[in-house]
């Protein structure tokens, strides 16, 4: 139970984290390669120091971790959270399937009612037992 609270405690996190478009589009170019805060920087109009907050909260959040080789300290994105969060994701996208097909059975009933319905009220139709 307590591993289950740890998943929803950093699953809240990584939402949270994500919730910012600067800071996913910062995931977006990490997608790429890694890169140094000083290049994730560079397109946006804010400080260095701006951008380090948006990492410590990816990083906090364990969607990122920073690196070091030699003199560079790149920024890397970490595979596993998105696992984590495909799981929780896929687990509603299932139910919410399975209730539109559900759905879809009942309305498939309920046509195949109707139109049997109407084919039995024109069979038994005046017009038709005068022919």
């Amino acid at each position: 139970m307590v591993e289950q609270e740890v998943r929803v405690i950093q699953l809240n996190q990584v939402f949270a984290a994500l919730a910012d478009p600067t800071r996913r589009d910062m995931v977006a170019r990490l997608a790429v390669g890694d890169a140094t805060v000083g290049e994730l920087a560079e397109p946006y109009e804010m400080s260095v120091q701006a951008v380090s907050k948006h990492l410590k909260v990816l990083e906090e959040a364990g969607v990122v971790t920073k690196g070091r080789q030699g003199q560079r300290r790149p920024v890397r994105l970490e595979a596993e959270v998105f696992d984590l969060m495909t799981v929780w994701i896929e687990r509603y996208r299932r139910a919410a399937e399975e209730r539109y097909q559900r759905l879809d059975a009942v309305l498939a009933k309920l046509a195949d009612e109707s139109s049997g319905a109407a084919a039995v009220e024109s069979s038994a139709s005046p017009v038709a037992e005068a022919g």
